[in-house]
C-alpha cells in the first residue's frame, strides 16, 4: 500500500478553491468520492464520475447508455491502486451533472505510509466550497455578487436561501479532519 498526496482544485472558480489530501491507494474510487465530498464540503446527493483519459469511473445506471463510447469501471469495485498513479498524473472528478462542478486532481507525491497517521487526511486547503445547487461556476459568481451587495436585487433572497450568511474565504481543516475520521 502507498499513500497518494493529491491536490484537488475546483475548476472555473477565482480565487481557487482547493484541498490537499493524503489517501491510501488501496481504496476504491467510490471511497475517494466520499472523501472528496467531505473535504470540499459537498453534500453527496448528486451523481459523480472520474475521468482518466478515455476511462470513466462511476456508478452506472441500468439502461443508461451514456458511457457506451468509454471504457467504464465501477467505482465501488475499482481501486486507485489499479491505476499505478505517479507524481504529476492528473485526472478529472465531476460532481453534480446539472451544475457540472469539475475538479482537477493532481497526484503530487506517492509516499510510504507513516506510523501513527490515520488516513485519509486533509493537510491544506483554501476557501469555502460553493453551496450545493447554486448553479455551477456562473451561478456561484452571481450568488457572491448578490450576497456582498445589499443593493443587489437578489441580496435578501440569496441570504435567506443560504441560511443567513456565507463566507467564501472560510476553510476549517480541523473540522474537515474530524469528519474524515468517520471514513472507514
Amino acid at each position: 500500500m502507498k499513500i497518494l498526496q493529491m491536490k484537488i482544485t475546483l475548476k472555473d472558480i477565482k480565487p481557487p478553491v482547493w484541498r490537499r489530501i493524503l489517501v491510501k491507494d488501496d481504496i476504491t474510487f467510490y471511497k475517494l468520492n466520499t472523501i472528496i465530498q467531505y473535504v470540499m464540503g459537498w453534500s453527496g446527493y448528486h451523481l459523480y464520475e472520474f475521468r482518466i483519459g478515455d476511462m470513466v469511473i462511476g456508478e452506472k445506471d441500468d439502461g443508461w447508455d451514456l458511457y457506451d463510447d468509454y471504457e467504464f469501471k465501477n467505482a465501488k469495485r475499482f481501486k486507485l491502486s489499479n491505476m499505478n498513479f505517479e507524481p504529476k498524473d492528473k485526472f478529472l472528478y465531476i460532481y453534480d451533472f446539472g451544475d457540472n462542478w469539475e475538479h482537477s486532481i493532481l497526484v503530487e507525491k506517492v509516499l510510504e505510509p507513516q506510523e501513527g497517521i490515520r488516513y485519509p487526511l486533509c493537510i491544506a486547503g483554501k476557501r469555502n466550497c460553493p453551496p450545493e445547487d447554486v448553479g455551477g461556476p456562473w451561478g456561484y459568481q452571481n450568488f457572491l455578487e448578490a450576497i456582498k451587495n445589499p443593493r443587489h436585487p437578489e441580496h435578501k433572497l440569496m441570504l435567506q436561501w443560504i441560511g443567513g450568511s456565507f463566507d467564501p474565504e472560510e476553510f476549517n481543516i480541523d473540522k474537515i479532519n474530524q469528519i474524515l475520521k468517520t471514513v472507514r
